[in-house]
């Protein structure tokens, strides 16, 4: 499936992350994006000077490599979440 890659996508995908409980945080530095469980809470960080596509492929990745308690609201955001269903990760994987 392809996914448009502008910024209401983007939007859409912070939106899925916020109400699953995790923050997004865009930081600047050389690094590869991900997830982490930050003082027991789940964050994830993107590179901030990332294209937009690369935010967005960034926050794909992410999403199909957690288990989500997330039901979509919105239609638009159900066409983004992967199929797997589960529970918040208990380790974040490596940034």
């Amino acid at each position: 499936m392809k996914i448009i890659q502008n910024a209401s996508t983007l939007r859409h995908l912070e939106n899925i992350f916020s109400q699953s409980g995790y923050a997004i945080r865009y930081e600047k530095g050389n690094f590869r994006s991900g997830y982490c469980l930050l003082k027991n809470e789940p964050v994830v960080v993107i590179n901030k000077y990332y294209p937009l596509e690369g935010k967005i492929g960034s926050l794909i990745e992410i999403l199909q490599t957690v288990e989500w308690p997330f039901q979509p609201k919105e239609e638009a955001e159900k066409k983004h979440l992967p199929k797997n269903k589960g529970g918040p990760p208990t380790v974040g994987r490596p940034i």
